[in-house]
């Protein structure tokens, strides 16, 4: 039937298939530039084997986890405790993110190689081979997402005829999919990343006193790896997740405030199409001049970023004031304040770790007196750089839930606080581009260092290298932000969905920190990040110890290696990290899984919302101090390579490598991840919601 409500999901499908066919336009575009030498396709190809393979292998081992998890929303649905098409739905929601990641990979592993023989001709142009592959990542991560989102939606519409409040139940729950493969893929692969990483670091710069990326590095091929399935396909789900969380969430919060108006539930979804087509617009501004300094650079991927901002601040208002009336224009400055939200703590962010300002370059003057003070210094940098997102992301709940209508209507202000997460992602396609050109960069690096390119390349690569270092810190900052306002909204969504079940509004009635269930559950919610946090460094540290055991035997053993007469053994290190990282990415997330539901049927569903609590304030200030920290050493590190402190090869710069080391799993593994396990915990709990009523202790 032709109508207003129909006319616009088909307008968010268009939205998502205008994503996927730019995405696919510019992917031709980088493969079109030349790959280079002989030497340099022969790396890059070593590259995208072990890439390639280790999805492959990850894949395995999720698709065994989903299809358990499937077999068991099966059984709850046959006992009426889910509706059926939840299974099913957390089966796509998991499938598109893990998709979103592979497809960024790809485009990665291929643009790598292109990115460096691209600097060859100048910075410029080594900028916009680089940021095309990460526009190729980004904005299939909004396309996939929209994409499952509205044909979720025309399917329950269309086809089964069900009522806004049922499609928006149905749909919240395909999050935990997204969730549940956004948790594999970053920790699984953080934790490779980080192991060959510090395997690298630690025995080629510090011990045996190679450059970085140096050929006669055993490691230096797994690090480059690592790069892309950790901070490439690992991002990629992250993001993928992060993005439909918000708009599902928003959604399911427009139905209740709104008396199951349809057009509240479609206003995030149309939110985030709008945005793809401002993002596209800002990715053409995306452009410097040779000889550029750090700050012209990031100048450079800040006017494409903010650009698009400043369009989807100005149609936000007519979108607003067509779908809902001018009585809830508040909702429009709800989403300017995620808007701004998001911007300032990525400014912070950015404060924090670029090279271009105090507290780094505090932090590179640390080094002069050992590494032990330049540890020091990261760990009080990345505690301090908490205060100010906090202080933001309350103003913006504040102002987020009394401009909506909160003090009228607590639904309305709950629905704001989600718009405001939306607001924050809407642009995520070219947010997330600026962030994912920067391990293509990386590995652009590590192909020219390993093919003898002149040493001007690597200095453009690097420019770009650690540019991408601070857009990566901005990016996590973010994702982070908008998880907080996200599981904000999942908690009222879970509130919401106990309510409706039959014995529910009991079971939530006393929600008072006087409520000891309550008071133990904030108690262990806040306690889940810091264990979450502890599993996945203590599995780099393993993983790591094993590549540095492997990197040493082979200088030792292999005749002629340190002289370039002969050739580590690449792919021993590859497979040490591979099986290292698989094994021990499955414990951190069944743990995010298992716990929500032990919680709740000891302590009942008022524990639940406790923990859900106790969770979203700890992990977002963990993982902002985490974050922050691993940026400011890593850029420390650049700041002193760059001839500042004795430069590289002085002791500051080995002080410099250490605090590095430390920081990658603070910033690539164990931050990241949190942010997805404060929202999968919300998801878990909504889906097991009947199981925690019908069956729990208290």
């Amino acid at each position: 039937m032709f109508n207003l409500e129909n006319c616009l999901i088909f307008v968010v499908f268009l939205g998502a298939v205008l994503a996927l066919i730019y995405a696919l336009v510019t992917a031709k575009k980088v493969m079109k530039f030349s790959e280079g030498t002989d030497l340099m396709k022969k790396i890059a190809g070593s590259i995208r084997k072990g890439a390639n393979a280790y999805l492959k292998r990850q894949y395995t081992i999720v698709s065994i986890f989903f299809a358990a998890m499937f077999i068991i929303l099966i059984v709850m649905a046959a006992f009426n405790l889910l509706t059926w098409f939840v299974p099913f739905a957390f089966v796509t929601g998991g499938f598109f993110s893990g998709l979103s990641g592979f497809i960024g990979m790809k485009i990665a592993t291929y643009a790598n190689s292109r990115t460096a023989n691209a600097c060859q001709e100048g910075l410029n142009r080594g900028l916009r081979v680089a940021f095309s592959a990460g526009s190729v990542m980004g904005f299939t991560v909004v396309g996939l997402g929209l994409l499952d989102i509205s044909l979720w939606f025309m399917l329950l519409k269309f086809a089964f005829h069900l009522e806004a409040a049922q499609i928006s139940s149905a749909m919240l729950t395909f999050g935990m999919g997204a969730s549940s493969m956004a948790l594999f893929a970053r920790v699984g692969g953080g934790i490779f990343t980080k192991a060959a990483d510090v395997g690298a670091d630690l025995v080629g710069k510090v011990e045996a006193g190679i450059p970085e990326d140096d050929p006669r590095n055993p490691a230096v091929i797994a690090d480059n790896v690592g790069d892309n399935v950790g901070d490439v396909a690992g991002m990629g789900a992250d993001l993928y997740e992060s993005y439909v969380g918000s708009i599902i969430s928003a959604s399911a919060l427009g139905i209740a405030a709104y008396n199951g108006n349809i057009r509240a539930m479609l206003l995030p979804m149309l939110m985030a199409a709008i945005g793809i087509f401002c993002s596209i617009f800002g990715t053409f501004l995306v452009r410097t001049k040779e000889g550029a300094s750090q700050k012209n650079l990031l100048g450079a991927l800040s006017r494409g970023t903010n650009f698009s901002a400043i369009i989807i601040a100005v149609i936000a208002l007519p979108i607003v004031f067509f779908l809902l009336g001018k009585e809830s224009l508040g909702l429009y400055f709800a989403i300017i304040a995620g808007l701004l939200a998001g911007v300032l703590i990525g400014k912070s962010t950015e404060y924090y770790t670029s090279e271009t300002f105090n507290p780094t370059k505090k932090l590179a003057e640390k080094s002069e007196t050992g590494s032990a003070t330049t540890i020091i210094g990261g760990l009080s940098l990345g505690m301090l750089s908490t205060a100010m997102p906090i202080i933001i992301i309350s103003i913006c709940v504040l102002a987020a839930y009394f401009l909506s209508g909160g003090s009228q209507n607590a639904n309305a202000g709950l629905y704001g606080i989600a718009l405001a997460a939306v607001g924050m992602l809407s642009t995520l396609g070219i947010t997330l581009a600026t962030d994912a050109y920067g391990p293509v960069a990386d590995n652009a690096g590590g192909i020219a260092e390993m093919a003898g390119l002149d040493p001007e390349v690597r200095k453009r690569t690097d420019a770009l290298d650690s540019l991408g270092n601070t857009t990566a810190a901005t990016g996590k900052g973010f994702a982070i932000g908008s998880a907080a306002l996200t599981a904000l909204a999942l908690m009222a969504s879970y509130i919401d969905k106990v309510s409706g079940i039959e014995g529910g509004k009991e079971a939530i009635s006393n929600l008072s920190l006087m409520n000891p269930t309550v008071l133990i559950g904030l108690f262990v919610g806040a306690c889940l990040p810091f264990v979450f946090a502890a599993l996945t460094m203590d599995s780099v540290g393993k993983a790591a110890q094993s590549v540095v055991l492997e990197v040493r035997r082979q200088l030792k053993e292999i005749n002629g290696l340190m002289d370039g007469k002969a050739e580590p053994d690449y792919a021993s290190c590859v497979d040490l990290c591979t099986k290292s990282s698989l094994r021990e990415m499955v414990v951190p997330t069944v743990v995010a899984i298992v716990v929500p539901v032990v919680v709740g049927l000891v302590l009942g569903c008022a524990g639940v919302v406790g923990m859900l609590a106790g969770a979203t304030v700890s992990g977002f200030l963990i993982a902002i101090f985490m974050s922050n920290s691993g940026g400011a050493w890593d850029n420390a590190k650049k700041y002193i390579e760059g001839g500042n402190h004795g430069g590289k090869g002085s002791d500051q710069h080995k002080a410099a490598v250490v605090g590095d080391t430390v920081g990658d799993p603070f910033k690539d593994t164990s931050g990241p991840a949190i942010n997805i396990l404060i929202k999968l915990l919300s998801m878990v709990s909504i889906v097991f919601a009947a199981l925690v009523v019908n069956f729990s202790i208290f």
